[in-house]
C-alpha cells in the first residue's frame, strides 16, 4: 500500500487552476522529489499534502486514510520549510523540543528525542546556542532536527537549501539523503535544482504548469524523456534541442535549416522534408576529424573538462570536450555525434519519436 497517494487532485484560485487532476503513488520510505521550474505548482502541492493548503477537488490520502479535511496537526507529517524558521529567543534545544513540549511530551522524553535527534545531526555542542550564533548550514539542521524529534510519518522538504551557498547545498543534500536512508521515512523534497533531483531521489517527478510530465527513477528520465520539456529540464549542461528535417524514410540522418547532415541511428518512417527536433546531450558530443564542421565560439574550462559553446550549420550548441588540449574562441573545430544518443521529438506536439 503505498504510504501518501494523491486521486485526482486539484488546486484553484478562483478562475486560475495551479494543480490539475494530479494523481502519484509514493510508497513507503521513498524519497520522491518534486521537480519543475517556478510556477510549476510544486510547492503548492507540498502544502496541499501537509495540510497548509485545502484542495479544491481528488483525495489525499495517508497511510490508507483520505485527510482531505484533517488539519495540519493530525496527518503525522513533519515540514521543514525554506526559511528556518526557528524562534530566535530559544536555544536550539528549545527550538527541537517545542513542538513536543506543546504536545504533551514528558521532560524526560523530550530530552531524549532532542539528544538523539542532535547525535544524528552532529549538534551536540550546539544545543546551548541560540539561532543568531549559528552559520546558516547549523540553522538548517536544526531546523531537521525539530522535524526528527517529531518522528513522523513522513518527511516534507520545501526548496531547504536554497538561501545556502553553493559548497553548503551540495555538503547539506549529503545530509539529508544520509538521514533518509538512516530513518527510512517517506520523504517528499521539493526544489527547482534538477541537479538535486538526480542526486538525491528515488524517484522524480516533473512538473509544468501543474501537471506531471514524467515520473521515474533519474536515470530513467535522463536517457528517455518522454517530453521536449522532460529533455530540456533534466540533465547539465542541458539537452542540445535543434531544430531539423528529415531526410527521408530510408535516410539514417537529417538535416540542419543550412543543410548539414547530422547522424541518427535508424531510418525514420516519415517523409523527407518533415520538421522534427533533434536531441544531442553535450557530454555525447565530442572532438572527431571526420565530424561536423565547427567554430568554438564560448570555451569553458571546469578542471576536469571544457564546456564549449559552438557554431555548426548556423546553430549553436553546446559541447562537453575531456582529454583535449583547450580550445581557444573562434578556433575551427569538428564535432562528433553518437547516433546511438540521439533522441528525436516530434516539433508540434513535444512528444518523443521513437523509430
Amino acid at each position: 500500500m503505498a504510504e501518501i497517494e494523491l486521486r485526482r487532485v486539484s488546486k484553484r484560485y478562483g478562475s486560475v487552476t495551479v494543480i490539475e487532476d494530479l494523481s502519484l503513488e509514493m510508497q513507503p520510505g521513498e524519497f520522491v522529489v518534486l521537480v519543475g521550474p517556478s510556477g510549476c505548482g510544486k510547492s503548492t502541492l507540498l502544502r496541499m499534502i501537509a495540510g497548509l493548503e485545502e484542495i479544491s477537488g481528488g483525495e489525499i490520502v495517508i497511510g490508507g486514510r483520505v485527510v482531505n479535511t484533517m488539519p495540519a496537526k493530525e496527518r503525522d507529517l513533519a515540514m521543514v520549510f525554506q526559511s528556518y524558521a526557528l524562534y530566535p529567543h530559544m536555544k536550539v534545544a528549545d527550538n527541537m523540543s517545542f513542538a513536543l513540549r506543546l504536545g504533551g511530551v514528558p521532560k524526560i522524553e523530550r530530552d531524549k528525542r532532542v539528544a538523539e535527534a542532535a547525535r544524528i545531526l552532529g549538534l551536540e555542542d550546539l544545543l546551548g546556542r541560540l539561532p543568531r550564533e549559528l552559520s546558516g548550514g547549523q540553522r538548517q539542521r536544526v531546523a531537521m532536527g525539530r522535524a526528527i524529534v517529531r518522528d513522523p510519518r513522513a518527511f516534507l522538504f520545501d526548496e531547504p537549501l536554497s538561501n545556502l551557498d553553493a559548497k553548503l547545498r551540495v555538503r547539506m543534500r549529503g545530509e539529508i539523503k544520509a538521514l533518509h536512508q538512516r530513518l527510512g521515512k517517506t520523504t517528499i523534497y521539493v526544489t527547482h535544482d534538477q541537479t538535486e533531483a538526480m542526486t538525491m531521489a528515488d524517484t522524480i517527478v516533473v512538473l509544468n504548469g501543474g501537471r506531471i510530465e514524467q515520473a521515474g527513477a533519474p536515470l530513467e528520465l535522463y536517457n528517455n524523456p518522454a517530453n521536449l520539456f522532460v529533455a530540456g529540464f533534466i540533465g547539465s549542461p542541458e539537452m542540445n534541442l535543434l531544430d531539423v528535417t528529415t531526410l527521408g524514410p530510408n535516410e539514417t540522418g537529417v538535416a540542419l535549416p543550412d543543410g548539414t547532415n547530422l547522424p541518427i541511428a535508424r531510418p525514420l518512417d516519415l517523409p523527407a522534408g518533415t520538421a522534427i527536433v533533434y536531441g544531442i546531450r553535450p557530454q555525447h558530443m565530442s572532438l572527431a576529424a571526420d565530424g561536423v564542421p565547427a567554430e568554438a565560439v564560448v570555451v569553458e574550462p571546469t578542471g576536469e573538462a571544457q564546456e564549449v559553446r559552438a557554431r555548426a550549420g548556423g546553430t549553436e550548441v553546446s559541447v562537453v570536450i575531456r582529454d583535449a588540449a583547450l580550445l581557444s574562441p573562434g578556433q575551427a573545430i569538428a564535432l562528433g555525434v553518437d547516433p546511438a544518443q540521439v533522441l528525436l521529438f516530434d516539433k508540434a506536439s513535444g512528444e518523443r519519436l521513437r523509430p
